[in-house]
């Protein structure tokens, strides 16, 4: 895909990656493996696993993630959460995926144990938070790291500068690597960047990108993570309830259009949230000009 950008220059070639969830029971186990089986050939630079808060996924993520390393030629990074654990315990856990090939580590906070909307409360013992986390990190090995960024700021940050000086303590511990929280507004990705550079943060700042399966859905989750749902969406996806084809039509055509804008203001990398399933990425990569690579699967897989 070639789009100029702003300046009437050739855009960088597109790069991408896609983030799963660790299925919970068969059924959801053989739409993952079908997913991943439907993506692998459109090369992602790489993939991710998330990791319940507490390790509540610790051990579906590391089957997932052994896997994804041991079967596919996808380079694979695990996410890893830091609450309700002791530093020990948190360095068990990467252990354990150092042993499974994991080179790259997505380190997050983790959401409160009380699920969203609860007070979060550090363990005595543990990693008070993801700057933290990631200075462990960095200390166990050469790993690549990655960290979360909120355009809109995360929801339990008292202002936007408090958001960016959390963002720039992780940078600062090590971190290479920033993904964005899902956002359907460039302008406000845009303001957030200029923002961040001007804190002296100079690392890729991702955006996350989340093609549409429920606007429904989508719009209660949004509230929960303080993400913002424009307006013309609903207008894009008025009257499509009932019309389940030319809903996932109009979701691949808005996030590509989004995708499209982004690198048209000098953005070449995105996250692609999943949610586990193939048709809508895939048909969103269709709509920017891309195809399927068909390129060998013989031998294992890599870790990021």
């Amino acid at each position: 895909m070639a789009i100029d950008d702003r300046n009437g220059k050739t855009a960088e070639p597109l790069r991408y990656s896609f983030e799963f969830f660790p299925p919970k029971s068969e059924d959801m186990a053989d739409q993952l493996w079908k997913t991943v089986d439907d993506l692998t050939d459109w090369a992602p630079d790489f993939v991710s696993v998330t990791y319940g808060a507490g390790g509540t996924t610790r051990e579906p993520t590391l089957s997932t993630v052994r896997r994804l390393i041991a079967e596919t030629p996808l380079r694979t990074a695990s996410h890893l959460t830091c609450v309700g654990a002791t530093k020990e315990e948190v360095h068990q856990v990467v252990e354990q995926f150092r042993a499974v090939g994991v080179k790259h580590f997505v380190a997050l906070r983790g959401d409160p144990q009380g699920g969203m909307g609860t007070p979060y409360q550090p363990h005595p013992g543990g990693y008070a938070n993801a700057a933290e986390l990631v200075a462990g990190l960095r200390e166990l090995g050469d790993f690549e790291i990655s960290v979360s960024a909120y355009p809109e700021k995360h929801p339990e940050s008292p202002d936007a500068t408090s958001d960016i000086d959390m963002l720039k303590r992780k940078v600062d511990n090590g971190a290479c690597r920033a993904l964005t929280q899902f956002f359907f507004d460039n302008d406000i990705f845009e303001r957030y960047l200029e923002r961040v550079r001007a804190a002296g943060i100079s690392i890729p700042i991702v955006p996350g990108i989340m093609p549409i399966q429920n606007l429904t859905q989508l719009k209660r989750f949004a509230s929960m993570c303080g993400a913002s749902i424009p307006g013309f969406l609903d207008e894009r996806f008025a009257g499509l309830d009932e019309q389940p084809q030319a809903r996932a039509e109009v979701a691949a055509v808005v996030a590509a259009e989004q995708i499209e804008d982004l690198v048209r203001r000098g953005i070449s990398d995105f996250h692609l949230y999943t949610m586990n399933r193939s048709a809508l990425v895939a048909s969103t990569l269709g709509n920017l000009g891309l195809r399927p690579q068909n390129r060998s699967r013989e031998g294992a897989g890599a870790a990021a």
